[in-house]
């Protein structure tokens, strides 16, 4: 038998300083809550930014939304083939504090766009489809603020593209269809766009698969890019290809339309000296699984992920077994290191009414657990989530949710899987009610003014309930892992 000591208000110390992981228990399976029927549009993206407001997004040329705008503001646009005036909202951003969400005006076309947050925590959006594929727009977190549009702010049309946020405050655009090169925004250096001969050579002709490259800052400044099935580190200063990532085992495609997803798994040795930086890769469609479905014939989803160390000399990649295949699936980092596998389908692909057989459970993955027991498959939703579904952590640990529109209009009958206008929120173990005494609460500092990049930051917490802890051996003699009950 273990033995067991009685701890308090100095565990966080002792979380933080342990020379062994300790794990919380996980013996929840999560749990489901509708926040909203509807929001008047269906959330194809997502956002969340610094005021815990979440700003979200679909088509302009879906037709019109049920969600109004203010008098006198209207989207113009002569080629849209749905409606050439539409005075209706195809962005919101939602209050999550209040459950409340009140119409923006995009003036033009954000499907399939990309975009992230700048350090002054501006939303930068480039790219989308027609009007909108050489757009930069802008939202500032504020109280009244709405999109602000440059017309042609980008050096070439970006539709599928990746952005992703640089050191020096830049983001970096990479690809989209038919485009085998990134540049930068906002644009301060003489060339405006590089070639990247990585995004061509992943291409498979009328297929693509390669659009939405996943791309993560590696921990020497380089960027990580995966597209299809294998992936490269660009140094995009110079313009160079410094390492060559081998293909996944199976050759199986992984990018837009075989959509998987992927994260950065959490940093853990940032005192070495040597950081190890490790990229997890799951679901997607076999080869051929897009034109099968334009056919009718759904092959199932792949059901593996793939996991590599990116810092390694002679990386490779390791497969895992998924407890169920996915396409279309999104990926959340969880605060407690833990990922969250949510939305999409069974078989088929991304496309228009190219899925089927909705996956309904979430599945979370235990990076830190032996590789025989990582997956757990989480409580269900009602709501299926297919092409152009979203999933966001919020700060108080919630995972929101939104979007599914397989159609190319808004389409609530007569078809398989209706446009959904609802947001749900997924409340992970972690957030039972059982372990709300153990819930540190931040009490300095008490602003948030003082935090910079790569800037040391004291927290102090207060945790007010007391927790068991248990040690025990595990794996081998000598290491003690210690498991709080």
């Amino acid at each position: 038998m273990a033995e067991m000591s009685t701890l308090c208000t100095f565990l966080f110390s002792l979380l933080l300083f342990a020379s062994h992981p300790l794990i919380l228990p996980t013996a929840a399976d999560g749990r489901w809550q509708l926040l909203q029927k509807s929001i008047g549009i269906s959330s194809m993206h997502m956002q969340l930014l610094k005021n815990d407001r979440v700003v979200m997004y679909d088509r302009t040329d879906f037709g019109p939304s049920t969600l109004p705008l203010a008098s006198g503001k209207c989207h113009n646009d002569p080629t849209n083939t749905a409606v050439q005036v539409d005075c209706t909202a195809h962005s919101v951003e939602y209050d999550v504090l209040s459950n409340k969400f009140r119409a923006l005006t995009v003036q033009s076309n954000v499907w399939c766009s990309s975009g992230g947050v700048m350090p002054d925590g501006k939303l930068v959006q480039t790219g989308g489809f027609s009007d909108g594929e050489l757009r930069v727009r802008a939202f500032s977190p504020c109280e009244s603020c709405d999109w602000h549009e440059t017309p042609n702010g980008l050096a070439a049309k970006r539709w599928y593209a990746t952005n992703h946020v640089l050191p020096d405050g830049r983001q970096i655009v990479v690809g989209g269809r038919e485009q085998f090169n990134y540049e930068f925004v906002p644009k301060n250096i003489a060339a405006d766009t590089f070639k990247l001969h990585f995004l061509s050579e992943t291409n498979e002709r009328g297929v693509e698969n390669n659009l939405y490259p996943f791309v993560f800052l590696n921990v020497d400044g380089n960027l990580f890019i995966f597209a299809n099935n294998r992936a490269i580190l660009l140094d995009y200063v110079n313009n160079k290809v410094v390492k060559t990532y081998p293909k996944i085992p199976g050759g199986e495609p992984r990018s837009y339309p075989s959509t998987g997803s992927a994260v950065l798994l959490p940093l853990k040795n940032l005192t070495a000296a040597t950081i190890q930086a490790e990229v997890l890769v799951c679901g997607g469609a076999p080869k051929g699984s897009f034109v099968q479905a334009l056919q009718g014939k759904f092959v199932k989803a792949l059901n593996t992920c793939a996991r590599i160390s990116i810092t390694d000399p002679k990386p490779k990649w390791v497969l895992e077994t998924m407890p169920l295949a996915r396409v279309m699936g999104d990926m959340v980092l969880l605060p407690n290191g833990k990922v969250l596998v949510i939305n999409g389908a069974r078989s088929g692909s991304a496309g228009w009414d190219l899925g089927r057989d909705p996956v309904l459970n979430p599945v979370l993955y235990m990076p830190d657990n032996e590789i025989e027991s990582r997956f757990k498959i989480l409580n269900p939703t009602k709501i299926p989530r297919m092409y152009h579904s979203t999933a966001v952590l919020l700060r108080d640990g919630r995972v929101l949710v939104g979007g599914s529109n397989p159609h190319a209009y808004y389409n609530f009958t007569g078809v398989l899987y209706p446009t959904e206008l609802s947001l749900e929120a997924f409340y992970p173990g972690y957030l039972d009610a059982k372990f709300n005494n153990l819930r540190p609460t931040i009490v300095a500092p008490k602003s948030m003014s003082g935090i910079r990049y790569n800037k040391k930051l004291k927290i102090k917490v207060v945790i007010t309930g007391c927790l068991y802890l248990e040690t025990t051996k595990l794996w081998h003699p000598g290491n003690q892992r210690m498991r709080l009950k």
